[in-house]
């Protein structure tokens, strides 16, 4: 074939250069994925992450989540640097993002996470230790409308009611007293009858995260249960199949009997101010401010809660609720968790 025209020779030209067009990509390919290559092996035979000062932290046996890219639960920490680990649903890779101290990371996760859980908030609470008995027998415990013993007296406490406070202050008379604070719903508020102060000295402070309510989309489970037989007048609580606690207690009276079924306890609080009457249920008046370690079962009002105001325990003697002695009552609130199953049965 004959290439001496101008129309061939520049033809030949253009077959020329994409033909060195060609052998730089292949060349250029081929070196690439030897990189790659040689970048997957070394980083499978090193499942670590390098953190300060030649420490690791080996992800090699984390989990792999079955969910969106979140972050890990916990923060490992050493020497001042964290590492913040998330996984991906679609990858058993974890991935690794460095947090220096006081930085904040741009790591694309749907939540925040710390190497210590954040402390559980508390507030103050006081029992009674020395006022009066059951039937007022006794010398009652004085509610001063101030911190002081010149203050007047509003309310008369018996020994076992439980109140939240909201300052310790110092009296005028040289002692400490506990401002008392309602702050939850009180059916009758009048009856409290303005600012409460006790003393300090004849109580027993206290420490808790107060009102505790189950989430409706909590589905943990617990092998602990409660079963309050009405016949018998007790208490049974159980982990598994060991036996917790037997104790009698008091159920509702005829008129106005503790529900019977299963449920489960949804909320509870350390104090509780229960008043009567309730208005389709009771026609009863009682005023019980600080009624003690109150575990509600029923969205009506059903609890098991200690009870300072009788100590007739195995026979019926209450308004619905389940009545235990402040002892077992106080045991049996620090051992129950919320979604506890509770039995009630004839």
């Amino acid at each position: 074939m004959n290439y001496d025209s101008k129309e061939d020779k520049v033809l030949l030209a253009i077959m020329a250069l994409l033909s060195v067009i060609l052998i730089y990509l292949i060349v250029w390919t081929f070196k690439y994925d030897g990189d790659t290559l040689e970048t997957q092996e070394n980083s499978s035979n090193n499942n670590t992450q390098a953190i300060d000062s030649g420490k690791s932290t080996d992800i090699s046996n984390y989990p792999v989540l079955a969910t969106t890219t979140i972050l890990a639960t916990s923060t490992l920490i050493d020497l001042g640097t964290s590492t913040t680990t998330s996984y991906s649903a679609s990858s058993s890779q974890a991935i690794v993002t460095e947090i220096m101290p006081d930085a904040t990371t741009t790591a694309d996760t749907a939540t925040n996470s710390t190497a210590i859980d954040k402390p559980v908030k508390t507030y103050e609470y006081i029992e009674i230790v020395e006022g009066c008995g059951v039937h007022f027998g006794g010398e009652c415990l004085n509610v001063r409308s101030g911190p002081g013993t010149s203050y007047p007296s509003v309310y008369k406490l018996r020994t076992g009611v439980v109140l939240k406070t909201s300052e310790k202050v110092a009296g005028v008379d040289g002692h400490d007293w506990y401002k008392i604070t309602f702050d939850e719903w009180v059916r009758y508020p009048e009856r409290m009858g303005g600012d409460w102060y006790v003393a300090a000295d004849y109580v027993r402070a206290f420490a808790d995260p107060g009102i505790q309510t189950l989430d409706k989309a909590d589905t943990s489970t617990t092998s602990k249960k409660i079963v309050v037989d009405i016949s018998d007048q007790k208490m049974y609580a159980y982990e598994g199949d060991a036996l917790f606690m037997s104790k009698s207690v008091s159920t509702g009276i005829a008129t106005s009997p503790t529900p019977k079924g299963y449920f489960k306890i949804f909320k509870k609080l350390p104090s509780r101010y229960m008043q009567g009457p309730l208005p389709g249920i009771s026609d009863d008046y009682y005023d019980l401010p600080g009624v003690p370690y109150t575990m509600y079962f029923t969205a009506q009002g059903a609890a098991i809660h200690g009870a300072f105001w009788h100590d007739n325990f195995g026979s019926l003697h209450s308004h619905g609720c389940v009545n235990l002695s402040l002892d077992d009552a106080r045991n049996l609130y620090y051992w129950t968790d919320l979604g506890t199953p509770v039995i009630v049965r004839q």
